[in-house]
């Protein structure tokens, strides 16, 4: 083979072995007050979920947030509310991402939302057990919850966060009785 056809047959194969490799995943660290949550984000199968979710890190959103519903061996939830227990602004509703192939399995992470499908905002749950009733095809209203990441570092933090006291406070159940707060929510660069 000739050098300039061969060197254009390469530069051709890496072209295309670059296009055919996996984007890189991107992570979020949640620094709370009792440890660090890694989570790695599933853009190919949630992307418009992940995309909402980057911009309020992005933003400074989850930083101050607490863990405001806590229920051992289901999940822990945070991600909108202050220690006081007051909702924070929120850009409007995204479209539930819930039949995408990712299950509401232990230390996956998922967005809340109300009664209503298309509902999700800024609030994010993290599954401490199998809650496999909450994926669209088992879920009574036959939506579901968006799962569209996982834990990858600090299941033991989540694992404490479960087990922390709770009670009833401001309207609200299953508040810790001492604020659990994500301190910092950063997007980890791409290795």
């Amino acid at each position: 083979m000739q050098q300039p056809v061969r060197k254009a047959v390469l530069a051709t194969l890496a072209i295309g072995l670059l296009a055919a490799a996996p984007a890189w995943a991107q992570k979020v660290r949640l620094a709370t007050s009792m440890g660090d949550i890694v989570v790695q984000l599933e853009a190919e199968k949630a992307p418009k979920t992940v995309a909402n979710f980057v911009q309020y890190v992005k933003a400074g959103h989850y930083n101050g947030t607490i863990f405001h519903r806590v229920i051992d061996g289901f999940m822990i939830q945070g991600g909108g509310m202050s220690a006081d227990l007051q909702e924070k602004p929120t850009k409007a509703p995204i479209p539930l991402e819930a039949r995408n192939g990712l299950s509401n399995v232990r230390g996956s992470i998922a967005m809340a939302r109300t009664m209503v499908p298309d509902s999700a905002t800024a609030q994010f749950f993290i599954n401490v057990g199998d809650n496999l009733r909450l994926d669209a095809a088992n879920s009574p209203d036959g939506n579901g919850y968006a799962v569209f990441g996982k834990v990858v570092e600090g299941m033991d933090v989540v694992d404490r966060i479960k087990t922390v006291p709770v009670g009833n406070k401001a309207g609200h159940q299953n508040v810790p009785q001492q604020p659990v707060t994500i301190k910092q929510a950063t997007l980890l660069s791409e290795k």
